[in-house]
């Protein structure tokens, strides 16, 4: 199967208010396959007349949906959950073909993607108050929980399964319906879950797919429109800043899941086995185009040597290729521009002294592919150690003290996750305390759970995505005061 045969099937148009229709004039734009960097679609370019559009059909769902049952709102989660389950080999090749990771890793995106709508299927009979007598005994106090109303979602192009579940998952559990606005790297996928959704039975209006280019134009006056009561986000943090200053002016409800810089430490007492395998879990997940993704590799120095030996010979030893062939361990990077940022950061970092122990090229040939990297002796001013590098590349500092790897750690604007690997039970605690981040992986390479909250600090963000505290970003609290 070739790429523009795996994404076939899948409707080009907008979704909104439960139909599939043409953009304004019928425009759309190109999706390509970075495999190969060839069209593989046409998608419509939705204009702002067709956003509002989808603004309207969600303002027109909302009363209705906010009032039907919360066990009739899971359990539509829960046959979406099935269905997405039973047809994983389908939006795996959907995936592949637009993004570029390999079908591995797109199967284990839909896993991971998928439990979102299991997960608040459960959660939306879980939204509670609370009754309590007022001090003075006077009068009683009610709080109730209601959904926020309708949302804006934007979504980035490295998940688009995941990072659309699990946004979508909680909004529907909550009673709040939505606009989506995919990447328009990657919208295919999305709009494939769209005609799931509706298939387990949301209603007309409730979820809404607008894709375009141009971004700004259409989502701008969606954002302004007084209408919308929330937005929220996942992408790059320049853009982040940008749409909370938008959000400004209607007071919407914001939550924005921003860039990362994670750092990985290794401690001389780790288990270096296991740190290798975190290793490549944390840097080499969806080809590291993850804002998890270790960014920074912080290694005592009695083992450092050691550790980039074994990491190299890791990495050194995958397969690159078409991610829609058997036996590929790598796919390609996103687009051109991704793989010249990476290999500009690669670039940067040689020049100021680093040392590269495998990788640190883009082979030729067709495609956006770049070779997994190790890098040594990395000057404390090279780039990839402030910059979200996005793609196969581990740069490796060292430490002496456990107090300079910490200040090594949060030496960044950001603070999504960090990974630490130690044996030492007092310093687990001394160090995951320490850390300036929203997660932490403590001996293991990967936090994303559904049934976890998702999300950092600092320049990463804020709000939550996931666990029991992802619904609450799509409910509003109301007091009743009760006279006796």
């Amino acid at each position: 199967m070739n790429a523009s045969e795996a994404v076939s099937g899948v409707h080009r148009g907008l979704f909104i208010g439960g139909q599939w229709r043409d953009a304004e004039e019928g425009r759309t734009f190109a999706v390509d396959d970075p495999a190969t960097g060839l069209e593989i679609a046409q998608v419509a370019d939705a204009s702002p007349a067709d956003g509002r559009a989808a603004l309207d059909a969600a303002v027109a769902a909302q009363a209705d949906w906010a009032a039907t049952p919360p066990r009739d709102r899971g359990e539509i989660l829960r046959r979406a959950w099935e269905v997405v389950v039973d047809r994983t080999d389908e939006v795996a090749a959907i995936m592949t073909a637009e993004m570029g990771k390999t079908m591995t890793e797109s199967r284990a995106e839909i896993a991971y993607g998928s439990e979102f709508l299991r997960w608040f299927a459960e959660e939306s009979v879980r939204i509670s108050g609370r009754y309590s007598v007022a001090p003075n005994g006077a009068t009683r106090l009610l709080t109730l929980k209601q959904p926020v109303g309708p949302c804006l979602m934007i979504t980035p192009w490295n998940f688009p399964l995941a990072m659309g579940t699990r946004k979508i998952a909680p909004a529907i559990a909550a009673g709040c319906t939505m606009v989506v606005k995919p990447a328009s790297l990657t919208p295919l996928t999305m709009l494939w879950l769209a005609d799931v959704m509706a298939e387990a039975g949301v209603p007309d209006g409730v979820l809404n797919v607008v894709t375009t280019k141009s971004t700004g134009k259409v989502m701008e006056p969606i954002i302004r429109d007084p209408r919308l009561r929330k937005l929220t986000f996942t992408g790059s943090t320049e853009v982040g800043r940008s749409l909370i200053e938008q959000s400004a002016e209607g007071l919407l409800r914001v939550s924005m899941e921003l860039g990362g810089n994670a750092p990985f430490v290794v401690f001389d007492d780790a288990d270096l086995d296991a740190a290798v395998d975190g290793a490549m879990l944390a840097k080499m997940r969806n080809i590291g185009e993850a804002c998890t993704a270790a960014n920074r590799f912080i290694v005592h120095s009695s083992v450092a040597e050691e550790f980039g030996r074994r990491l190299a010979e890791r990495m050194g030893d995958l397969t690159v290729g078409n991610g829609l062939e058997d036996g590929v361990d790598v796919g390609p990077l996103v687009d051109a521009d991704q793989r010249d940022t990476v290999a500009e950061l690669v670039d940067d970092a040689v020049s100021k002294g680093a040392t590269v122990l495998t990788g640190g090229s883009a082979p030729d040939g067709d495609g956006w592919f770049y070779a997994p990297t190790v890098l040594t002796d990395v000057s404390a001013d090279a780039r990839l150690l402030r910059e979200e590098i996005f793609g196969p590349v581990a740069p490796i500092i060292t430490f002496e003290t456990e107090q300079e790897a910490l200040d090594l750690a949060n030496d960044t604007e950001y603070g999504l996750v960090a990974y630490a690997f130690t044996r030492d039970h007092a310093r687990a605690v001394r160090v995951y305390e320490g850390l300036a981040v929203g997660m932490v992986g403590l001996n293991q390479g990967i936090v994303s759970n559904p049934a976890a909250p998702f999300g950092g600090v600092k320049a990463s963000g804020f709000g939550r995505e996931g666990g029991a505290e992802g619904i609450e970003e799509y409910l509003e609290t109301k007091y009743v005061g009760i006279a006796l």
